[in-house]
């Protein structure tokens, strides 16, 4: 059972969100019918509104896939890249204006296929990026092939027998390369996914979240998942709070969608170390 206590403290009607934070003229957006990515977005404009980041300071960044339309709906200062490369550009802009708000939408191809080696320096690094992840476990935009996080012996158009891969667990990956906030969300919970991205915004450093997603038109269809109401419901009997999962064994858990903040703890903040560098070199210290 989810904890929603105080989670819809500071939410904004949905109306709200759109018109602050919302390009309407892009409206309504392109996303199958059922996508999660619609409700990641609409929890990335509330995150953003309950950390009261200012959006003339705030770039999102994507790279390509079916998440990456999504920088183009929020209205403040945007880049779309190239595929894989959303993390990269981030770092870039990251370097060159520190003051800068930066958070990076992509997906699961994205973010850990081709874009794997930007994923774990970002990380190691620890600068100042907010990455989330829509993670739908399959390329949705181009046709539905078998991504890093698609299930063992699941299916894909590029995987028609199963899939043999062992599939990544993006958010662990992460702090294996030495992410200081990991979390991980479903768009199930919504409330609960903006407080967690809020908290990944207001962390100092590398941030991550992980969002299990849904693609009803590819994934589901290939996995016999049933309709989007399936799968949220799916969602909603098999999510478990990190606090009640380190209760749990690992039978107990096999199947089980964690959420929550993963990791969160303090270090030095990679473009701000950078800056006292240079400080030193021009000061003549070596």
């Amino acid at each position: 059972m989810v904890d929603m206590t105080n989670v819809s403290k500071n939410t904004m009607n949905t109306a709200d969100i759109i018109y602050k934070y919302m390009r309407p003229e892009h409206l309504p957006h392109i996303w199958c019918p059922g996508c999660g990515n619609g409700i990641i977005l609409r929890a990335i404009a509330q995150a953003m509104e309950n950390a009261k980041i200012d959006r003339n300071k705030t770039v999102l960044v994507s790279g390509i896939g079916c998440s990456s339309r999504a920088a183009g709906y929020i209205d403040c200062n945007s880049l779309h890249t190239t595929h894989g490369r959303a993390i990269a550009f981030a770092t870039g802009i990251k370097m060159a204006h520190p003051e800068l708000e930066v958070i990076v939408i992509t997906g699961d191809g994205d973010s850990s296929a081709i874009g794997g080696n930007h994923l774990i320096h970002a990380a190691r690094r620890n600068i100042g990026l907010t990455v989330v992840v829509m993670n739908n476990n399959i390329y949705g935009m181009t046709g539905g092939q078998y991504s890093p996080t698609t299930p063992h012996l699941e299916y894909g158009t590029t995987a028609p027998y199963g899939n043999i891969d062992q599939p990544f667990d993006i958010a662990e990956l992460a702090m294996g390369a030495g992410a200081t906030f990991a979390a991980r969300g479903a768009v199930y919970h919504s409330a609960l996914l903006a407080k967690t991205i809020e908290k990944g915004i207001r962390h100092k450093g590398f941030s991550i979240i992980d969002v299990a997603s849904l693609c009803p038109t590819y994934y589901g269809r290939k996995n016999k998942k049933g309709s989007a109401v399936d799968m949220m419901r799916y969602q909603k009997d098999n999510t478990v709070m990190v606090e009640k999962a380190k209760t749990m064994t690992e039978e107990e858990l096999n199947g089980k969608i964690v959420i929550g903040v993963l990791r969160d703890k303090e270090a030095p903040e990679y473009s701000e170390e950078y800056a006292k560098l240079v400080e030193k070199v021009k000061g003549g210290n070596k």
